[in-house]
């Protein structure tokens, strides 16, 4: 009987403790807010927290008429939603990963597959009970190959499985055979299952903007033929239909970038010398520092050619990224994970270069915010700092508006309405880098 009541006391005092850290009122003090509705900048406020959520916003000169338990003096700092990753694949440990991508101010992440072996499924609901430390999670199913459809039936089997297992969408990653490729549409929404994916390359524009969202616009340069490529009257005419179509669409500059980084050997020297690397398992740094990464075993990367013509491709892929945008086809930063391309720190350097296509530092944080907050629904509650969504923030020391580099000038981040300062950070890279040691 007493020990009944012990557990019962136990109980009481854990859900009393629950409830005392949700009731938590956080401030900011004196921070210049970019709230990402709209272009500005708003200096001097105080960012009021409760409950996860932002209850108010008000200038800081105004009197506190709240009891607050946590003050966060942030003048002459600058405050932006959490970012949002689109593409991000597991390549290693979750737990890890998933600090990599909070530590740089990542509050919410989209996998982009399910490989052999994972389950994408069971670390959704992990992320959802916050069970571990955690960013808001969606998810595709597997990785869907041609070879997965080898027969037109395999389409109904799929989406069913899809459905039953509850993925948030379905990936293409290759090119279909017609009649399969239109019964998957046909069949994705009569279930109610969203397709995002590569473009199919072997099928007009057209057939590839029945999807949700397009992975990498390296797909348009593939869909296109050369002729087509090198109109503008034509690429104009195709930004016009893209955005007439709805459909989203990822970047993903910076995947296509590291590909001449590991070809080109001086460049494939200064990726060793990465000092985040420190970040992965030292077996899979070492591999993807070694020669036997196929971007260094073909002539097709390799030859001085090869390299000249990775560098015109990604400068047209960034010339078509501002025609898109210019057309207003909503953008969303992804930066495709894997190798040396770590998660977290390799958002960063994809908004530098969506930024160096010709967007504005505003409209390039748009795509890391506001249109993937659009795009997931979750608009609602996120995407912007406005009074009644949710609290996922980054404190920055300088301005992303004069420099978007400053996006990585990171001095707290708040995830789920838990505020974790500089110190708390580098404790968690710290935990990140003696795991892979």
């Amino acid at each position: 009987m007493h020990t009944l009541k012990n557990h019962l006391l136990i109980l009481f005092f854990i859900l009393f403790s629950i409830c005392k850290a949700q009731t938590k009122i956080i401030s900011f003090e004196n921070v210049n807010v970019i709230p990402m509705n709209i272009d500005t900048l708003i200096v001097n406020q105080r960012v009021i927290i409760e409950n996860g959520k932002i209850l108010k916003i008000e200038p800081a000169s105004n009197t506190i008429t709240h009891k607050i338990n946590l003050t966060i003096q942030a003048s002459g700092k600058y405050l932006i939603p959490g970012l949002v990753e689109t593409h991000f694949h597991l390549q290693n440990n979750i737990e890890n990963e998933f600090k990599l991508l909070i530590a740089n101010g990542i509050t919410t992440a989209r996998n982009m597959a399910e490989y052999e072996g994972q389950d994408h499924i069971k670390i959704r609901e992990l992320a959802q009970k916050n069970a571990i430390l955690s960013p808001h999670y969606y998810t595709t199913g597997p990785y869907l190959k041609r070879a997965h459809f080898n027969h037109i039936d395999a389409v109904e089997i799929i989406i069913k499985h899809h459905k039953k297992r509850g993925y948030d969408y379905l990936k293409i990653a290759d090119n279909l055979p017609k009649d399969t490729y239109l019964k998957l549409l046909e069949v994705a929404q009569k279930e109610n299952v969203q397709v995002v994916g590569h473009g199919q390359r072997e099928l007009p524009l057209e057939y590839s903007l029945r999807m949700k969202s397009i992975a990498h616009i390296e797909e348009f340069m593939n869909i296109f033929n050369k002729e087509q490529s090198s109109s503008i009257a034509f690429l104009n005419n195709a930004a016009k239909e893209i955005k007439t179509s709805g459909i989203y669409v990822s970047p993903t500059l910076g995947i296509f970038e590291m590909i001449g980084r590991y070809a080109d050997k001086n460049k494939s020297a200064m990726l060793a010398k990465d000092k985040n690397k420190k970040y992965l398992p030292k077996h899979y740094a070492d591999y993807w520092n070694s020669d036997k990464v196929n971007y260094r075993t073909k002539l097709w990367f390799t030859e001085e050619e090869s390299l000249i013509r990775l560098n015109k491709e990604l400068e047209w892929q960034k010339k078509f990224t501002l025609l898109l945008h210019n057309q207003g086809v909503p953008l969303m930063a992804g930066s495709d994970t894997y190798g040396l391309f770590l998660p977290g720190f390799s958002l960063h350097h994809e908004l530098e270069l969506i930024n160096s296509s010709g967007l504005s530092a505003y409209e390039t944080l748009k795509t890391a915010t506001v249109n993937p907050a659009r795009y997931l629904n979750t608009i609602a509650q996120s995407g912007t700092i406005t009074e009644g969504k949710l609290a996922d923030l980054v404190l920055l020391e300088n301005n992303p508006l004069d420099d978007i580099r400053n996006t990585k000038t990171i001095l707290g981040v708040v995830i789920k309405g838990k505020w974790l300062d500089r110190e708390a950070l580098n404790k968690i890279l710290l935990d990140v880098e003696n795991a892979n040691k």
